[in-house]
């Protein structure tokens, strides 16, 4: 792998980081568990590691963004994942964001 490949790797990485609290919160409206969530976001061209997925969804969880509570009553007991009433609102205000950063970056890329 040559120099530039590992710095756009880094970059890349470094940006999707950015996006994926406004991917999974999204996702959230209605319960579902982590391998589920995973599934969901890459059918919508959101590739997420289980690896980093599950450290995101405890955090925001901490943050009291997310809900969650164990289901038992399946061959395998899963951790559902709900967003909260404050997480929603978080999820608003970063939408809300989003669109203001889009604007401005896209007018950035479209200057000479």
């Amino acid at each position: 792998m040559t120099e530039q490949n590992e710095t756009m790797d880094a970059l890349t990485l470094e940006l999707k980081r950015g996006t994926q609290v406004l991917g999974v919160l999204s996702q959230l409206k209605k319960p579902m568990y982590g391998y589920l969530l995973v599934e969901k976001l890459a059918a919508k061209g959101m590739e997420i590691d289980k690896n980093t997925l599950y450290p995101l969804l405890r955090r925001l969880e901490k943050q009291e963004l997310l809900r969650s509570e164990w289901n038992v009553e399946e061959a395998r007991p899963r951790r559902y994942y709900v967003i909260s009433l404050k997480g929603q609102s978080v999820l608003n205000e970063l939408a809300a964001e989003w669109d203001k950063l889009d604007v401005t970056v896209r007018k950035l890329l479209k200057e000479e």
